[in-house]
């Protein structure tokens, strides 16, 4: 992260006290990644890259919306190190299909977006990972206008990267970069 440098000028009565931008540093601007797969094998992955940035000493957020059965929550995060913190929902089960969420299913995961957007937008974090974000979109646990907002509103250093598979075209039409996973099988 590179950081924005500004000096105040001397006021004068002619002059008022201005701002003064050095040319040669700005803030660079966060990217929006899409990670994405017919398959819901390819964390791996997205993790190293997290890792990746959390060894480098970059705060990183991972919030997975669909794994339960560890009794997380975001009353209870882990945390890896200094710079890793990961959170879930409070679920007693991971959730497969969107005809089998409960309406406390349903709350929890509502809770959980409310404080990964709250967390994102607090600028502690280089990296936000949203896992599985389109398969809760898909099956009506999060807005696709809330995530577009989320997008546009969020502290503009903070790189972001969603995955799932099926992601919605509007979030791939935002994204700075889109990896699509593939597995091809040799005969």
């Amino acid at each position: 992260m590179v950081s924005q440098v500004r000096v105040s000028a001397p006021s004068t009565p002619s002059r008022p006290a201005r701002l003064l931008a050095h040319p040669l540093l700005h803030t660079i601007e966060g990217t929006v990644q899409v990670f994405t797969s017919p398959h819901r094998t390819f964390f791996t992955k997205v993790m190293v890259q997290a890792m990746r940035r959390a060894g480098q000493g970059d705060a990183v957020l991972v919030v997975q919306f669909l794994k339960g059965g560890i009794r997380q929550g975001t009353d209870r995060p882990m945390q890896f190190g200094q710079t890793l913190d990961w959170i879930r929902a409070d679920l007693s089960r991971c959730l497969h299909t969107a005809e089998d969420v409960t309406a406390a299913e349903q709350a929890t995961i509502a809770q959980l977006w409310d404080e990964a957007q709250a967390l994102a937008s607090s600028s502690r974090y280089g990296l936000v990972v949203l896992d599985e974000l389109s398969l809760a979109i898909q099956f009506g646990l999060i807005s696709e206008a809330s995530v577009l907002n989320f997008l546009t509103s969020r502290p503009p250093q903070v790189d972001v990267i969603l995955t799932g598979p099926e992601m919605p075209e509007t979030l791939l039409a935002i994204a700075d970069q889109v990896t699509e996973f593939r597995r091809q099988f040799l005969s």
